[in-house]
C-alpha cells in the first residue's frame, strides 16, 4: 500500500465487502484487504467502519447457523487495530437520507458513506462499482488500490 495514498487520505471508511473478502479468504481481493488493514494497523492511516458493517458481515454466518462464527467475526471487527466503529446517529441518518435521495444508493450504502463522512474520512474503500464519490468523500475501489 502506497504511503502516498495515506498522505492524501489520513482517515478512510471501509465497506463491509472489503472485510468479507478478508474473512472469507477470497483472493486476490483478500490480499488487497489484508494489505489495507495492515497499513492501517501500522499507523499509516486510520480506518472507520459503520456499525452496520458488523450486522452485514455477521449475517452470513448467522444464516448458516454458525453462532460461534458470528461471535468470532463480531469480536474481530470490534478489535481491528486503528479502526473505529461509527454508530448510527440521527445526524448520520439524515445525511444517509440525503445521499440516498440524491442518487441511486441503497440505504445500506448511504449509511456507510454518511458514517465515513461523519467520522472525517476523505476516502471510502469498496469493491462495489455502483458506489460513487460524493462531496467530501472519494470512493476508491479495492482492486485499484496501489
Amino acid at each position: 500500500m502506497s504511503l502516498a495514498f495515506f498522505a492524501r487520505h489520513a482517515r478512510v471508511g471501509i465497506d463491509s465487502n472489503v472485510l468479507i473478502y478478508l474473512l472469507e479468504g477470497a483472493a486476490p481481493l483478500a490480499d488487497k484487504a489484508a494489505e489495507l488493514l495492515d497499513a492501517i494497523a501500522d499507523g499509516q492511516g486510520e480506518g472507520v467502519l459503520a456499525t452496520l458493517a458488523v450486522a452485514e458481515i455477521c449475517s452470513g454466518p448467522a444464516a448458516a447457523g454458525e453462532p460461534a462464527l458470528v461471535e468470532r467475526y463480531a469480536d474481530e471487527l470490534g478489535s481491528l487495530e486503528n479502526v473505529r466503529l461509527v454508530a448510527l446517529s440521527a445526524d448520520i441518518a439524515v445525511d444517509a437520507a440525503t445521499l440516498r435521495g440524491n442518487g441511486s444508493l441503497s440505504l445500506a450504502d448511504a449509511i456507510h458513506l454518511a458514517s465515513a463522512r461523519h467520522a472525517g474520512a476523505t476516502a471510502f474503500i469498496t469493491s462495489d462499482r455502483r458506489v460513487k464519490s460524493t462531496p467530501r468523500l472519494e470512493v476508491v475501489y479495492l482492486d485499484e488500490l496501489r
